[in-house]
């Protein structure tokens, strides 16, 4: 079986942008998704990373710009300054975990998605203990005993990123297939060409 190993956090508009054609270009090559959220809070400092409010102008700019690019290129919705960003995506991302930690891959996957979904295209905080739990709710997971299992899943968490970090993982999405990184979205394209050898 084709795994991709897929480093996210669920507060990223490029993982967003991403998420989705990577779930269908892995069906469509027979490929599994490994979900990993990573904190990526942990990685920047030590990966030469700066946090969005404390780049340059210009870059902040050129993001703006990238990101509207993208969203129209792509046909998806995206507030560009949303609502509840940024965000502290901490809980969502145990929440992702303690689904996986369950042995649902498949419903950590949707549930990615629709924390995804909920920031940038739908004005939710999912920093919030009630819009998480619909939001699970919605992706047909058991919102509200998730929500007290995160806590169990901080180890895993915890592993995800020390493992996102020894791979050199700096940035979100990042894929690895057979041992090769693919950093961003925008190199989706290079994940295909690298499944359908």
């Amino acid at each position: 079986m084709k795994t991709i190993q897929y480093y996210f956090s669920p507060k990223s508009p490029w993982t967003y942008l991403g998420h989705e054609r990577l779930l269908s270009m892995a069906q469509r090559h027979g490929a599994e998704v490994e979900p990993k959220p990573t904190d990526l809070g942990k990685i920047f400092p030590i990966s030469g990373g700066v946090p969005l409010n404390k780049r340059a102008p210009q870059r902040q700019a050129y993001r703006i710009a990238e990101l509207t690019r993208w969203s129209k290129h792509l046909n998806l919705p995206l507030n560009i300054h949303p609502k509840f960003f940024p965000v502290d995506d901490t809980d969502a991302s145990l929440m992702i975990v303690a689904t996986i930690k369950a042995g649902n891959k498949a419903g950590a996957l949707a549930l990615t998605g629709n924390l995804l979904r909920a920031v940038w295209a739908e004005d939710r905080n999912i920093a919030n203990a009630d819009t998480l739990v619909q939001v699970a709710n919605e992706s047909e997971l058991d919102g509200a005993a998730l929500y007290v299992e995160r806590q169990a899943a901080a180890d895993l968490y915890e592993q995800y990123t020390q493992e996102a970090t020894q791979l050199q993982v700096f940035g979100a999405p990042w894929y690895i297939y057979q041992g090769e990184p693919f950093w961003g979205q925008d190199r989706l394209d290079f994940l295909e060409r690298a499944l359908a050898n």
